[in-house]
């Protein structure tokens, strides 16, 4: 599945924010019921640096794939 990005000003590509609006954080698992982040990872995610970005986006994938994730 391609990673949604956006445009930056010196004409790279960004990662969006992976947010879905169902924003509820689990208490089992301490993830986004929507976007599966941490409550830390969402809010930095306006300063983190593109290679933390990427590491999120990696976790992400991890947690999508973990059978106790919570489900939207």
């Amino acid at each position: 599945m391609p990673t949604p990005t956006s445009p930056t000003r010196a004409g790279r590509r960004a990662i969006a924010s992976p947010c879905i609006s169902v924003c509820r954080i689990d208490p089992a698992t301490g993830w986004c019921v929507g976007c599966l982040r941490t409550i830390d990872e969402i809010a930095s995610w306006g300063t983190l640096p593109q290679a933390q970005r990427d590491t999120v986006m990696t976790a992400l994938e991890r947690r999508r794939a973990d059978p106790a994730a919570p489900r939207p």
